[in-house]
């Protein structure tokens, strides 16, 4: 098997109900020496196209909808190409439709060129996800989770073969995922957590879309100590 998987730290700025955190971001490219799916790009195009090189990207997949997935993503997907046609697909899970609409929407309002601005608000992902869908790359398979509860179409990727979880911002290591430690729906995400966790191999590795590394042995003992999360975010 030749499939292999990178990643780029990134980081920039977040802003959720009028506030404005800093994120550091990881990027993760999957594929091998003549193809790869780039996992959640994020502020650096530069950098995460620097590490793809000369390869195809041949999708971009985003586990959530939030704005630091989004504001690459389309120069991601270009990876330099002018001509849209030759552009990856970029794949989002339909309950952050809402989530993308309001980005490019807030981009469009900045654009002085009317023209620019109608392309910005008619834009849409190139594919749904859906919970159990399968990408292949390389001779691996990535499989789609849907964990509503960071945001509505939050969702996981799990690649057997490769022995990793892509958990995005659902899951980050000692903790469930957030932004600024604000929560969505954390009873939801808890939830999600749980089921995706349960069966899965303790040893499986976890690539959060934030922060270091873990496994699902050490996040699984860890998951019923968070409901005094779930009870202080209902206070």
């Amino acid at each position: 098997m030749d499939a292999r998987i990178e990643q780029v730290v990134t980081s920039g700025k977040l802003t959720l109900d009028d506030t404005e955190y800093d994120v550091e971001n990881n990027t993760y490219i999957v594929g091998d020496d003549d193809e790869v799916i780039v996992i959640d790009p994020a502020y650096d195009a530069e950098a995460i196209l620097s590490e793809v090189g000369d390869r195809e990207v041949m999708a971009v997949l985003l586990t959530d909808g939030n704005e630091h997935h989004l504001n690459a993503v389309l120069e991601v997907a270009a990876a330099g190409e002018d001509d849209e046609e030759n552009w990856a697909p970029i794949a989002l899970h339909r309950a952050d439709r809402l989530l993308w609409r309001d980005f490019f929407s807030r981009l469009a309002k900045e654009e002085e060129d009317e023209d620019d601005a109608k392309a910005l608000r008619s834009i849409e992902p190139d594919i749904w996800l859906e919970d159990g869908g399968i990408f292949e790359i390389a001779d691996v398979q990535l499989e789609i989770v849907h964990t509503p509860g960071h945001t509505p179409g939050s969702v996981c990727v799990i690649s057997e073969q490769l022995g990793s979880l892509f958990s995005g911002d659902t899951l980050h290591r000692g903790r469930p995922g957030s932004i600024g430690g604000v929560y969505e729906d954390l009873r939801k995400q808890l939830n999600s957590i749980g089921a995706l966790l349960t069966p899965l191999p303790k040893d499986l590795q976890i690539l959060p879309g934030q922060g270091e590394e873990t496994t699902v042995g050490e996040e699984d003992s860890r998951w019923e100590t968070w409901g005094a999360l779930a009870q202080e975010s209902d206070d």
